[in-house]
């Protein structure tokens, strides 16, 4: 499957926030954003007009780089959100959350998603005893998330676990670092989300 291997700071000056793509470094003063406070390129500190669709579209990309996701998968969470009951924007946010990966970034398994992503993939993890090796796997309420035996040794899953505490864990979700477990309590509320994510301009922009 395709992915971007480029370097992921440009998202964070692209967007003018931190997207936390680096992990440990996104909270040091050798963040991108710190450094240079504006869109990479050479036209990066110009000022330019921004058109209804630009500012439709710049949401759209935040939340796709925040949860590393290409065009093609996120317009399928998209289609169903729009398919599912409820508000389709927070529905949309809900499917991204549930994400596997997100739970394990969220658990403090891993200080970045795209860290996450690896471990999942390279077979970390067990859901609910069994071995689950997608990324992208849809968690649910319910759901026991554990770290396999042999890879409770791992440096840089120890390594999160310790500098989880200033992340700290959703309300949403259950941690237990002595038994390297977490769980899911519940889907997370509108509220959960503390991103700086305008979901409706996103509905916007998919519903021209």
């Amino acid at each position: 499957m395709a992915r971007y291997t480029g370097a992921v700071c440009r998202h964070c000056r692209r967007e003018g926030l931190k997207l936390f793509l680096k992990g440990e470094r996104c909270y040091t003063d050798k963040c991108a954003i710190e450094r240079r406070n504006y869109p990479p390129g050479e036209h990066g500190q110009a000022r330019p007009k921004f058109s209804e669709y630009s500012i439709q579209l710049r949401e759209k990309q935040k939340l796709r780089r925040i949860y590393g996701v290409l065009e093609r998968q996120f317009r399928r969470y998209f289609a169903m959100a729009d398919r599912g009951k409820g508000v389709t924007g927070e529905t949309l946010l809900q499917l991204l959350e549930r994400r596997l990966d997100n739970i394990v970034y969220r658990l403090g398994f891993a200080t970045s998603r795209a860290e996450a992503r690896q471990l999942v993939r390279h077979g970390h993890f067990r859901l609910n005893g069994r071995k689950v090796d997608v990324p992208s796997y849809l968690v649910r309420p319910g759901d026991t998330i554990t770290v396999r035996e042999r890879s409770r040794q791992v440096a840089c899953i120890r390594e999160a676990l310790e500098l989880a505490q200033r992340r700290g864990v959703p309300d949403w979700l259950e941690m237990n670092p002595e038994t390297f477990a977490g769980s899911v309590k519940a889907l997370p509320a509108r509220a959960d989300l503390t991103m700086p994510i305008n979901e409706k301009l996103v509905v916007e922009l998919y519903s021209k």
